[in-house]
């Protein structure tokens, strides 16, 4: 793969705005009580976040989709830093507020950029596995940036965490500085051309699998603790590790997800990553307190899931090839709202009936996103895309 090191420092930032993302929820109670505010209140500062990412980054991107690739990645990159040492220096919960919006919109188009890059920095046939290196940075940021990150909170105070975070966000900005050349849209992209390529339904239902197979990944993943408890009773050591595992897990996932699109196609990959995830999800229904069965199954399912996400931008990607980013912010968009939507749901179907409940409707979700991908099969085939095995 040409520029591999470059796209491994494109991961590691998107490794570090994914852990500010998501390190919230790891030193929630820190913040709040040095903020002055409740638990509840705390958590606007995680939806803050999501909701910039999720709304303001496809607006951007599409307002910019003619300037420079390298120029915006480079002002994210800085706003990003910028805006994590406004964190550092809030007095108060709304400037802290303000400083997360900041967060998620530069985050948020940052991390899109950063995909769109890696593709036009390989080889044509290279493109899922760099998109899978990028979304490797992300899940790293679950399995390693939050629990180190709250761990380093609480020796050095989580206010120091940002500007750490925000120190070692310039090396990444420097390699885009030195490495990247200019990327420009051969031909000028307007506003209509913009709107065209969204109303492509291939492209509406790509991003609605996308909402699927993630609101039901956020709708078990959310309550997965006491989802473990009340399954076999375990530990909070052994929690731990069944989480550790299932971190190294998604971190695998969006490898092996990337690699197997550029080989076998997005499509193919989409669908087995999907049907693993409704078997996987529906045998936790039935595996009862076997501990290894459950680990088995759950690293399964951690591995299917992040595997489709590589392999989803990728069909994305190939859908608008002059430029992708329009695409590309889109399904960000719908990944954030994804796991906004999968987290309530969780929460209603725990206050209605069970925690264990949550695997059946989590699976019923991504039959879902099953069914929607055989649509887009057929829209495929219907507009004339070659859609044998060995090009799905």
């Amino acid at each position: 793969m040409k520029n591999k090191p470059v796209i491994y420092l494109l991961a590691l930032a998107v490794f570090l705005i994914g852990t500010i993302e998501y390190i919230i929820t790891g030193i929630i109670e820190m913040v709040a009580i040095d903020l002055h505010v409740s638990t509840a209140v705390a958590g606007l500062l995680v939806t803050s976040f999501a909701l910039s990412a999720a709304i303001g980054a496809p607006i951007v991107i599409a307002l910019t989709i003619n300037v420079d690739r390298k120029k915006i990645l480079l002002w994210m990159l800085g706003l990003f830093i910028v805006s994590n040492f406004i964190t550092f220096l809030s007095p108060s919960f709304e400037m802290m507020l303000l400083s997360r919006m900041l967060q998620g919109l530069s985050g948020g188009i940052a991390t899109v950029v950063a995909m769109g890059v890696a593709t036009r920095l390989v080889e044509m046939e290279r493109r899922g596995s760099a998109i899978g290196l990028i979304l490797m940075g992300l899940s790293s940021s679950l399995v390693l940036g939050v629990p180190l990150g709250t761990f380093l909170s609480d020796l050095i105070g989580w206010r120091a965490l940002f500007v750490l975070i925000s120190v070692i966000t310039f090396i990444p900005l420097f390699v885009v500085y030195r490495s990247v050349p200019a990327i420009k849209e051969q031909e000028p992209v307007t506003i209509g051309m913009q709107l065209s390529l969204l109303k492509d339904k291939r492209i509406v239902i790509a991003v609605v699998i996308t909402l699927f197979y993630v609101g039901a990944y956020s709708t078990l993943f959310t309550y997965l603790t006491p989802y473990l408890q009340a399954s076999a009773e375990l530990t909070m050591a052994q929690i731990s590790g069944i989480l550790l595992l299932a971190g190294i897990c998604s971190f695998m996932g969006s490898s092996i997800g990337g690699k197997v699109a550029d080989k076998k196609g997005p499509k193919f990959t989409i669908l087995i990553g999907l049907t693993l995830q409704v078997i996987m999800l529906s045998s936790l229904a039935f595996i009862g307190a076997n501990l290894v069965a459950l680990i088995a199954v759950m690293m399964v399912w951690m591995i299917a899931t992040w595997s489709t996400s590589p392999a989803q931008q990728l069909y994305l990607v190939t859908l608008v090839p002059k430029s992708p980013d329009i695409a590309l912010s889109v399904n960000t968009s719908f990944i954030q709202f994804g796991f906004a939507l999968g987290s309530g749901l969780g929460g209603l179907v725990i206050s209605g009936t069970s925690v264990l409940d949550l695997s059946w409707f989590s699976a019923g979700i991504v039959v879902l996103a099953l069914l929607m991908t055989f649509m887009l099969v057929v829209l495929d085939r219907a507009s004339g895309r070659k859609t044998t095995v060995s090009s799905m």
